[in-house]
């Protein structure tokens, strides 16, 4: 390092959110009305039923009480100009004022320039949000994600069927300061340093910038000696190089460090952050972050003179840049704190300015359009007929390989042009009537997703296909016959009514974004197109290029690469060691055991400790014997290795490789019983511990890189050697044989066995440099035995038993196994609970099971049936799957059940409730819960989530009620179900203690339906359920009692409204029977209570502020096992086998058929659990069933001795003996 002055900045990293005033309104208040004062002239729409601009401001009541368009349509919108780029933090709508015209959903768009927009987006998805039910009511919507724009558009997707659209809106923020800059290409900006050389240990680099251009340097500086740091735009991705080593290549030869981002080039606002402190850096662009350290051994960053933004200009060559400069804006320029754009405003003397930098950022009117569909998508323009030449070009991106880019008919009888995007190869083909085909072919993998332009001329008989200004060779078989210009130009597809002769498409028509369209050498104008002035078009977007990069982040697991089209993407799992949509299933077992119980021998294996989960597949070798099962890791040097010559001040050290990470090797030894490492050194006046109490010789160095003093055979934190323990030393005075330093061979061998300390990574010896001193030393390979994952068992001994593991995080996969042998006819294996996401496996029924799952749009429910019953007693198989692509179930060797999985809805599985496998709860006299179907309050959500159950408007086909209850009292009502036209659902406890359900279908028309079996109001545990599929009624009390009933064909469902748990508490016209049995309600304890995918009880106790339920009274989480009685015992035994081949079961539940892939629940690694229903069988008799219109007699009810006026709560123990 030379003499030359250095400014050593060490800067603290700034928090992201606080890189400038306005960056973010999450830090101050951001909420204010900024439509109110608009004039009538900022609002704009596709078409207006007035004729004239509608002003359509909330609360608006004169004129025409808000906005409405001409047509009600999907092709409408309304649209406001702020003035000035704002940040929008919240948006509201209202119904058009004293009408029935209201909008029931829409999605939002933004710009900062009325063209070129872009679709509101909550987890990657283009969202809806859920407009008003009247006219006058307000819905309110807070943005989850702030937008900074001038323009915004509503756009109505769905509206009141008895009326029309009809919008009146209010935007909330506030105004959005930002210092901008515009580079036209041939433009930089230098920050020159006060010093000639800036050294920075930290540095935060933030900025946001549009462009139009996929290549471009952002910024760049650089060392004499090599170091640099360069970001730009390669092909509509950010590059960050970054070199703080002397010794690396210049810019121009080197790799970048990272990549990030995706289309960067589509003229909307990106942000960039880079955050370095030494060799560690964080690089985010958006919403993605990559996390990187640089190689060599400096930590500075040191740049000479200045910085450059914009480009890299050739010093003492005005205007010539070493790379191709950046084009467009950047906006909020920071480095290390200082304002860029700002000083370069104000002229201070640090920037300079090269070529032209303005300060307001000049936007181009260009208007994209987006092909959606591929099978009836196109766009007609009109040409000029009958000039003597052809002249066609445009601009496309997509990722799909096939597809139509334009078909026209030429005058003059010259023939069809077709050209077309075929395997990612452009193909023009002109057909003439008479003469042979003329071909050009160009261009190569196209379908990459970036812009590319292509030109069709044709003059004086030449053709020429010009693809990203390279031109293609021109037909060899080109005629002397002129080519006349086309009256119609069909790009993306063909119209369905149009014969083959005016529009050719003989492949799907094209998916992808077009620009820049010339026809004849005339721009065509596609906001005429979508006003309806020119040409016609159908299923396309105008005005905004919609396409997405389903590969960033990259969802293929393990290092699957990732491929797409324009609507999916699909994952290459060669070479990963996974399969599976997403590459999340291990091909190989988890350990030897499962390898053992397939029916292998002796070998060398791989084992995926952890499953499906990060960690990759280890080598091993599994030593099959009969007692024990071990599995064998090699290391680099298991050899017997001579020292000679070590010291304290030279070290002899030996650092050794297993072949795998230490993130695999600690996931094996924790899923082991037991690992163990011989260790032995051999001595001849070479001290090993240098014991009783001195310092250590030699030491080995463990998983944490900590030192352990102790060896083989002697436990941690004890400094000696087995034969210590032993009291066996050649010398008592010492406890290790090495200790006495005697001149002969002797040795101290052992075995290390304390887990959290193996394997041995490294040994070091330092006693070996003495007259006649000389060691050996030899490190066995690391050995374990015993799967903790694969023999795990838990029996449930009753039905309110039950097992509590954290929440259940799945992220974008998720895959739970296990094997299970039941008794029971039913029954849940495990669930866990959103706020509306849930995941529910079950038995469903003696031959059935279901996976459930919803993620935001909808439930999902798979069911595997078996041509066997699946309650024999006999180990059953189960694993289920969800990630990205498709939904799956296994039941035994049976066939797979899958299900893609739909796009729409978010990613993530979002849960927060612990996993469990039922919820109970104590009511008292006066305790009401009830869950609201139709909610009355906003609520934003994702575009298909009106397909579930809990927001459907329609009549359900399908009724699942499933609950159990313990009650002393009767009569009482247990459920109440309300539909919007009063018609009910009841189940009740007459007075005899005889349970009811009760079908209100009219006025006049009443389903009656009693089991009268015994008194269910006995103090005991029943279980009841009632399945309707369409008009097919079955009700079933615990295991025997069972009806069926099939509704007639006039009998009409309608949809719900409301379920309440206990007493009901509105108006709601009760009939007298259902009236007699709500004067206390229910007084008892509820538990496992389900509606369809809807568990109302477990909503009032774990999401009560925020779930669409009403709790009144007292309501007391508790276990209905505790009123159980004392002989049946709820509480839950783990059993765990030590002994894996005791002959305790004569079936194996492994066979070689089946695949023990297991998932991670809840931060448990592969628990198998082994679930046993074992249920106390009631004595019953023979059922009767009876059913009767309400005006016909009742059955006279059954008298039954027992006093039922004994209060319930002070018989009960309400404590819960459930033990976990």
């Amino acid at each position: 390092m030379d003499s030359v002055p250095r400014l050593t900045s060490v800067l603290t990293l700034l928090l992201s959110g606080l890189w400038h005033v306005g960056f973010t309104a999450t830090n101050y208040n951001c909420d204010d009305p900024l439509a109110s004062l608009l004039s009538p002239m900022a609002f704009s729409s596709s078409s207006d039923l007035a004729g004239t601009h509608s002003p359509a401001q909330l609360n608006r009541r004169v004129g025409t009480g808000g906005w409405s368009p001409a047509d009600s349509n999907a092709q409408q919108w309304l649209q406001m100009d702020l003035g000035n780029r704002v940040e929008i933090t919240a948006v509201a709508t209202q119904g058009r004022y004293g009408s029935s015209d209201w909008v029931t959903s829409y999605s939002l768009m933004f710009s900062d320039t009325g063209r070129n927009w872009k679709q509101y987006k909550q987890e990657d998805s283009i969202w809806t949000f859920a407009g008003n039910m009247n006219a006058d009511s307000v819905m309110h919507h807070k943005l989850l994600h702030s937008v900074r724009a001038r323009f915004i558009r509503f756009v109505p997707l769905e509206w009141n069927p008895s009326g029309k659209i009809g919008m009146r809106v209010e935007v909330y923020g506030c105004s959005y300061k930002s210092d901008v800059a515009d580079f036209d290409g041939r433009s930089s900006l230098l920050y020159r340093f006060n010093q000639k050389l800036m050294s920075t240990l930290k540095d935060v680099i933030s900025l946001k910038f549009k462009s139009m251009q996929g290549d471009g340097v952002l910024f760049h500086g650089e060392g004499q000696r090599g170091d640099h740091i360069t970001l730009e735009l390669q092909k509509g991705r950010l590059a960050l190089h970054l070199n703080l080593d002397d010794s690396k290549p210049r810019l121009s030869s080197s790799p970048p460090s990272a990549t990030l981002g995706s289309l960067l080039d589509d003229q909307h606002w990106h942000s960039v952050l880079i955050e370095r402190v030494g060799k560690q850096v964080n690089f985010t662009v958006d919403k993605h972050t990559q996390h990187f350290r640089t190689k060599g051994e400096a930590d500075a960053l040191d740049i000479d003179y200045e910085l450059s933004f914009g480009g890299i200009p050739v010093p003492g060559k005005p205007g010539t840049f070493l790379k191709k400069n950046f084009h467009g804006c950047i906006e909020n320029l920071y480095y290390n704190g200082v304002n860029i754009i700002d000083l370069a405003k104000r002229r201070k003397h640090q920037i300079y300015t090269v070529g032209n930098v303005t300060f307001s950022c000049s936007e181009p009117q260009i208007v994209p359009i987006t092909f959606v569909n591929s099978s009836s998508s196109y766009l007609l323009l009109p040409g000029t007929p009958q000039i003597d030449g052809l002249s066609v070009s445009f601009q496309f991106r997509t990722w799909n390989k096939d597809g139509l880019l334009l078909s026209t008919e030429l005058s003059e009888g010259s023939g069809t042009l077709l050209l077309s995007l075929e395997g990612g190869t452009v193909r023009l083909v002109i057909q003439k009537m008479t003469e042979r085909t003329a071909e050009i072919l160009t261009g190569s993998s196209l379908n990459d997703g970036l812009w590319h332009s292509v030109s069709i001329t044709a003059r004086r008989d030449r053709i020429t296909l010009t693809l990203d200004n390279d031109a293609a060779s021109p037909a060899q078989d080109t005629t002397r016959v002129q080519i006349y210009s086309g009256n119609s130009y069909y790009f993306g597809g063909c119209p369905d009514n149009l014969t083959d002769s005016q529009c050719l498409n003989p492949i799907k028509a094209f998916q992808g974004c077009m620009r820049l369209i010339f026809i004849d050498n005339q721009s065509k104008d596609l906001i005429s197109v979508q006003q309806g002035s020119l040409g016609n078009f159908s299923d396309l977007h105008i005005d905004l290029c919609s396409i997405k990069d389903r590969c960033l982040p990259n969802y293929c697991e393990h290092g699957g690469g990732c491929s797409q089209s324009w609507t999916s993407f699909s994952c290459n799992c060669s070479n990963t060691g996974y399969s599976g949509a997403t590459c999340h299933n291990s091909l190989y077992e988890q350990s030897c055991e499962v390898y053992r119980h397939q029916g292998n021998t002796a070998g060398f294996f791989y084992i995926d400790s952890d499953g499906s989960g990060p960690l990759g597949p280890l080598q091993v070798y599994c030593n099959i014997t009969e007692d024990k099962i071990w599995t064998s890791v090699q290391h680099n040097n298991t050899e017997l290795t001579r020292v000679r010559g070590a010291d304290p001040e030279k070290p002899y050290t030996m650092a050794l490789d297993y072949g795998g990470s230490m993130e695999q090797l600690e996931a094996m030894i924790d899923g082991s019983e037991h690992c163990e490492q011989e260790v032995a050194y051999h001595c001849r006046r070479s001290r090993l511990l240098n014991t009783p109490d001195g310092t250590p010789f030699t030491w080995w160095i463990g998983r944490s890189n900590e030192r352990h003093p102790y060896w083989g055979g002697a436990p941690p934190g004890v400094q000696q050697c087995e034969c210590g323990l032993d009291e066996s030393c050649l010398d008592i005075r010492h406890f290790c044989n090495c200790d006495a330093d005697k001149d002969e061979w002797t040795n101290d061998t052992g075995f290390l066995s304390f887990k959290d300390h193996l394997p041995v990574t490294q040994i070091v010896i330092t006693d070996t440099n003495r007259s006649n001193s000389e060691a050996a030393w030899r490190i066995g390979p690391l050995r374990c035995y015993g799967d903790r994952h694969f023999w795990n068992a838990v029996s449930f001994y009753t039905e309110a038993s039950y097992l509590h593991f954290p929440t259940f995080h799945a992220e974008f996969s998720a895959d739970i196994s296990f094997f299970f042998k039941t008794t029971a006819l039913s029954g849940v294996f495990l669930e866990n609970l959103g706020i509306k996401d849930f995941i529910r496996l079950e038995i469903s029924s003696p031959s059935e099971i279901t996976f459930a799952i919803d993620v935001g749009n909808g439930p999902v429910e798979l069911i595997v049936h078996s041509p066997s019953l699946l309650n024999d007693n006999q180990w059953h198989y189960v694993r289920a799957e969800r990630n990205l692509k498709e939904t799956s179930l296994q039941v035994d060797s049976l066939p797979r059940m899958t299900r893609e999985t739909s796009e729409e809805g978010h990613f993530r599985l979002q849960l927060n409730s612990q996993l469990f496998v039922e919820v109970s709860a104590v009511f008292e006299a006066g305790t009401s819960v009830t869950y609201m179907f139709q909610e009355p309050y906003p609520v934003t959500k994702n575009i298909s989530l009106s397909s579930s159950a809990i927001y459907t408007d329609a009549a359900p086909s399908k009724e699942n009620i499933a609950f159990s209850f313990v009650t002393a009292q009767a009569p009482s009502l247990l459920l109440y179900i309300n539909s919007s036209s009063q018609d009910s659902l009841a189940v009740l406890l007459c007075r005899n203690g005889s349970l009811q359900v009760r079908y209100q279908l009219s006025k006049e028309e009443t389903h009656v339906f009693n089991m009268d079996a015994e008194n269910f109001a006995n103090r005991k545990l029943h279980h009841l359920k009632i399945n309707r599929e369409g008009r097919e009624l079955t009700i079933q009390v615990d295991q025997h009692l069972r009806l069926s009933y099939n509704f007639s064909p006039e009998v009409e469902f309608r949809a719900i409204r409301s379920l309440t748990l206990g007493k009901v508490t509105e108006h709601l016209g009760l009939d007298s029977e259902v009236a007699k049995a709500n004067i206390m309600g229910f007084v008892g304890c509820l538990s496992s209570v389900q509606y369809n995918q809807v568990a109302p009880l477990k909503a009032a106790l774990r999401h009560a502020t925020i779930a669409p339920v009403t709790v009144q009274g007292t309501l007391t989480e508790s276990s209905c096992g505790s009123v159980v009685d004392a002989d049946v015992n709820a509480v839950t035994t783990v059993d765990s086998s030590s002994d894996p081949f005791g002959k305790t079961d004569e079936r194996e539940p492994l066979t070689n058929a089946v695949r023990s892939d297991s998932a991670v629940i809840g931060g448990v690694i592969a628990v198998v659990i082994f679930i046993i229903f074992s249920i106390i069988g009631i004595m019953t008799r023979f059922l009767y069933q009876h059913k009767q219109s309400h005006r016909t007699n009742q059955m006279k009810e059954k008298e039954y001795p027992e006093n039922l006026d004994s209060s319930f709560r002070n018989d009960i123990d309400l404590q819960n003996t459930v033990s976990e």
